[in-house]
Formats: structure tokens, C-alpha cells, sequence
């Protein structure tokens, strides 16, 4: 239940406290004293929209604080969902900058507007006049019969299952569309896959094979100049190792007195040695080199094929084109992968649409169950409200296109007239008639939903006299189950509260505020005889005020 309001700097409230009560509360004022306003605040730490010129003192900023009583609400799970402290007496605090920026909070955890609004809709119920327009929404009516049904586990499974259905038909159309692609592109990519794994690359040395060309393509002029390399190291009286043996026997003569030419001769054996090899080494590779031209045109062939696909996939290494191969055989191989997957996700889709319909089928059932019990209990409680000839049904239309709700579309037809068959609400209801059927269904509802708090924002415009008697009724009996705040202009309801709050202004130096408080008994007697006969309260309306508030 609400079990305080704080509002600081909103409107025409410089600051205002006021503690609420269980049971039913009524609170009146003159029209203009701020009831709006008030409610405007109390909306704000609800998640509604903040605005700036709602402010006060534009030099400080607004602030709306209120607690709630939830220790019997089994709210402990959105708190934890949410990582937040859990408190009996839980505070909800609302922030508005000058600037326009806001701030709210749980317990003096930062929250978001999602998560507020979250909140308070499992906290209170605001119903305005503006609300009554629900009446005429399908969807407001599928939730109220979904209440009075019971349907809360049934429905919370159901859009599990049918975000699930969703997500399969969403992710079956991706794999389809790829799966086309795939099917389309597949001849090309195999015929690039197969171009690419003709050449073997994984056995191309490219360096090698290019050396390997230029030497078969320029074999004579090598063979010619290894050839004559050998020939002058090794071959004729004048080569250079003759030379070297020669130079090195001339040394030996003088090294016994000339000590010197030790070490040259040394170094002449090791050059000797050196050019020996290097000449063998010659004298092999040139009888090894000779001119392939059937070698040379496969190698030609082979690079030209390499160099070719090497610019069509605009890489310039063998490893770039190895990288093109694993690619296409990746694409290739999709073809039959995207197979498997759609028949995989086909059969779980399967399994959520088998568990969809099922869960359909039973919110369909419990709907139409809870027809005949909903309708016989609005049609009393239209009779107690001055409708003992109206009429009330509940028509469930089947569609077979599945929603978040079911594949029900639900209507409400009323008449209020004897012998008047029962149409859409929104064609023949008059405002006080909707009046009285929201209050109906609010009061079966009461008795269906978990709901700590509901405030009635002038509902029972358009009624007046006995008809109003018995909207008191229906409100301090649904305070058996709930918390019951009603906002009235009619005496009969504001004298059937258990607690009584007046709205009022205060005018002070040429500045306006909105007050509010609690009423003792006589002064209750004179704020309700004040609704009866005006600004000038004569004896009668005093003494009518204490027989509507004794009765």
C-alpha cells in the first residue's frame, strides 16, 4: 500500500507530506485547489514523463518521494532480478533537474524508467476518466478477462514459447535465404575451388620453380660460363692452379732463410685447396645444366596458371591463393551444412509450435470458463449500480495467426436498456454508464490480481445521488482486498471513506500553493456539507453531512 507521499518543488507545491491509511480513503477539494497536480507527482515516481516547467523554484529542483508498504506482495523476485535491496517499506524516489533531466530511485538504488514502470505497475492502479477509454480496447479486454481467468502462468508461459516461435521463424528465413544463396553461387564456387586445387598449391615452391625457368631459359649461356670458369681453374698448362703449385714451389725454396714465406705458402695451400673444390664443383654443374625446352614450357605453363589466379583473386602469394582455396571449399561445403541445420532448427520449431498450441488451447479454455462467472458477476453488480436490465457479454473470436496473447480476440458487449440487444460499448454507453461498468470490473478484478493500491481519479463523473451510494459500496468493498483511494467531487463517496484527505490552496504575498490534509471528524463534517450546498454551508447541509457519514 501507499503509505506516504513527499513532494517538494512541483507545480504549485513548495513542499508537501502526507501519510496515507489502509482500508478506503476519500479525497476532495475545490476544482483548481491541485487534486491533478497531486496525482501528477504521484505519477512521476510511477515512470512517468518528466517536464521541466513543472518545477516550481526554476533555481531548485523538484523532488517526489514515496513509500510503499510490499512485505505481502511476493515482490522479492523483481528485486533480485533487478539487483536491488529488497525492503518491507520500500522508497521510490523521483529527481527533476531544472534542465530537464531526471533521476529516480529504488531504496537509494539509481534505477531507469523501464524499470520504475516495471515496479509500479505491480504497486498501484491510477484510474482517470481517461482510463474509461480502455473499455473500449480489445486488448484491455483480453487482460481483464486473462485476470479474472487466472491466466497469469499460463500466459507468462505461453510468451516464453512465443518468443521462442519467433526466433525460429526469424532464424529459419536467414537460413533459407542463405541456403538459396548458397544453392545459386554453388556451381561457381565449386568451379574456383577445383581451378585452385588443380594446381596443387600445397606442393608449389614458387621461388624454386622461378629460378628453376630462368635457369633452363638461359642453360647455354650458363653452361658456357661455368665451362669456361672450370677451364681456366683447371684445365691447360697456364690455369690458375698450376700457377698456385707453381708460386708455392718457388716459396719453399727460400723459407728456410727467409721465414716469412712460411705463411704465404700456407695461405697458397688453402687457396689452392679452395679453388681445387670450386673447380670440381664447376666442372659438375656444368655438365649438369643443359636446355629442357619441353621442361621449360611446363614450368612456363604452371607459373603462368599460378601468376593468372594469383591477379583474379588480386593476392600476390602462393599462401594468399592457399587462403582462396579454404574459402570456396568453406562455401562449397555449406551447401549441404545449411541442410542440416534448417532440418534441425525445423524440428525445434516444430517442438515450440506443438508446446504454442497447446498453451493456446488452454488460455482459449480457461477464457471461455471464466465467461459465465464474469458475466454473472458484472450483471450483479450493474443491477446494485442502477442497471438491473443491462446486458453483458463476452464474445472470444479464434484466429489462427498466433499473437503475444494467444490467437483469441476478445469483445465486451453491453446494453444498459431492456429488450436493447448488447452491442460494442464504444456505440451505445453513455460516460456514466462506462462509469459504472469500469467500476464493475475493477471491483472483480480486485479480487483477482495481487494489487496493493488503486486510486480513482473522479470515476463517477456522470453519476450522482443513490447511484453514487452504491459506487461507495462497491469501493470500501474492494478496501477488504486491497488499499482504495478515491479522488470524488460527490459527497455520498466522500463520506464513505474510512479516511478523509482535502486538497486545498493557500494564497500568501501574491504566491499560490497546493496543501493537503488529513481531516478529523468535524472537520469532515463541514469539507462534505461544504459538497452539498457550496461556499455558503447552511445547517441542513451540516446536518445531512452527519446522516451520510452515520449511514
Amino acid at each position: 500500500m501507499l503509505k506516504s507521499l513527499k513532494v517538494q518543488n512541483y507545480a504549485l507545491i513548495q513542499h508537501l507530506s502526507i501519510d496515507f491509511e489502509p482500508d478506503f480513503s476519500t479525497l476532495t477539494g475545490e476544482t483548481g485547489a491541485g487534486k491533478s497536480i497531486l496525482l501528477g507527482a504521484l505519477s512521476l515516481v510511477l515512470g512517468s514523463r518528466a517536464d521541466s516547467t513543472a518545477i516550481n523554484n526554476q533555481s531548485d529542483k523538484c523532488v517526489v518521494e514515496a513509500v510503499f508498504g510490499i512485505e505481502s506482495y511476493e515482490l522479492q523476485s523483481y528485486f533480485d532480478a533487478n539487483d536491488l535491496d529488497y525492503q518491507p517499506e520500500t522508497c521510490i524516489r523521483r529527481e527533476i533537474l531544472n534542465t530537464g533531466k531526471s533521476r529516480a530511485f529504488i531504496n537509494d538504488t539509481p534505477v531507469n524508467l523501464p524499470q520504475l514502470k516495471e515496479l509500479a505497475t505491480k504497486l498501484i492502479d491510477i484510474h482517470s476518466q481517461h482510463e474509461n477509454l480502455e473499455l473500449n480496447s480489445s486488448q484491455f479486454q483480453l487482460n481483464v478477462l486473462d485476470a479474472v481467468a487466472q491466466n497469469q502462468v499460463v500466459l507468462a508461459q505461453y510468451k516464453i514459447e512465443f518468443r521462442k516461435y519467433k526466433e525460429h521463424l526469424s532464424q529459419l528465413t536467414k537460413l533459407k535465404e542463405a541456403a538459396h544463396t548458397a544453392d545459386a553461387d554453388y556451381d561457381y564456387n565449386l568451379f574456383q575451388l577445383n581451378q585452385l586445387l588443380d594446381l596443387r598449391l600445397e606442393t608449389i615452391d614458387q621461388m624454386a620453380l622461378d629460378e628453376e625457368l630462368q635457369m633452363l631459359t638461359n642453360a647455354e649461356e650458363i653452361q658456357q660460363s661455368l665451362g669456361l670458369s672450370f677451364s681456366m681453374l683447371s684445365e691447360g698448362e697456364t690455369n690458375t692452379l698450376a700457377q698456385l703449385k707453381l708460386s708455392k714451389q718457388s716459396l719453399d725454396k727460400i723459407k728456410s732463410y727467409f721465414p716469412k714465406a712460411e705463411s704465404f705458402v700456407e695461405r697458397i695451400e688453402t687457396a689452392f685447396i679452395d679453388l681445387k673444390d670450386l673447380a670440381a664443383e664447376l666442372e659438375i654443374l656444368a655438365g649438369r645444366v643443359e636446355y629442357n625446352p619441353e621442361r621449360a614450357r611446363l614450368l612456363k605453363d604452371q607459373l603462368d596458371g599460378l601468376y593468372s589466379l594469383m591477379n583474379k583473386h588480386q593476392v600476390n602469394s602462393v599462401e594468399g591463393l592457399l587462403q582462396c582455396q579454404q574459402a570456396f571449399q568453406a562455401k562449397v561445403a555449406s551447401k549441404e551444412s545449411y541442410s542440416i541445420e534448417i532440418e534441425k532448427l525445423e524440428k525445434a520449431h516444430q517442438e515450440t509450435l506443438n508446446s504454442l498450441k497447446d498453451l493456446a488451447s488452454r488460455l482459449t479454455e480457461n477464457r471461455k470458463k471464466a465467461v459465465p462467472r464474469f458475466t454473472h458477476q458484472i450483471l450483479i453488480q450493474l443491477a446494485d449500480l442502477g442497471m438491473p436490465h443491462a446486458a453483458f457479454e463476452v464474445e472470444i473470436h479464434s484466429d489462427e495467426v498466433f499473437n503475444e496473447w494467444g490467437t483469441n480476440r476478445v469483445g465486451f458487449l453491453f446494453s444498459a436498456n431492456k429488450n436493447q440487444p448488447p452491442q460494442n460499448i464504444s456505440k451505445i454507453a453513455s460516460g456514466g454508464e462506462i462509469s459504472r461498468l469500469m467500476l464493475s470490473i475493477k471491483s472483480i478484478l480486485s479480487q483477482s490480481v495481487s494489487l496493493p493500491t488503486i486510486i480513482f481519479d473522479e470515476i463517477d463523473t456522470g453519476v450522482s445521488g443513490e447511484m453514487a451510494d452504491k459506487m461507495a459500496d462497491i469501493m470500501k468493498q474492494m478496501a477488504r482486498n486491497m488499499q482504495v483511494i478515491s479522488i470524488t467531487h460527490l459527497p455520498q463517496i466522500a463520506a464513505r471513506g474510512k479516511n478523509h484527505f482535502k486538497v486545498y490552496k493557500i494564497e500568501n504575498n501574491h504566491t499560490v500553493t497546493t496543501q493537503i490534509q488529513k481531516l478529523s471528524a468535524d472537520e469532515r463534517i463541514v469539507e462534505i456539507a461544504r459538497m452539498l450546498s457550496g461556499k455558503d454551508i447552511t445547517k441542513e447541509a451540516i446536518e445531512n453531512a452527519k446522516t451520510l457519514i452515520a449511514s
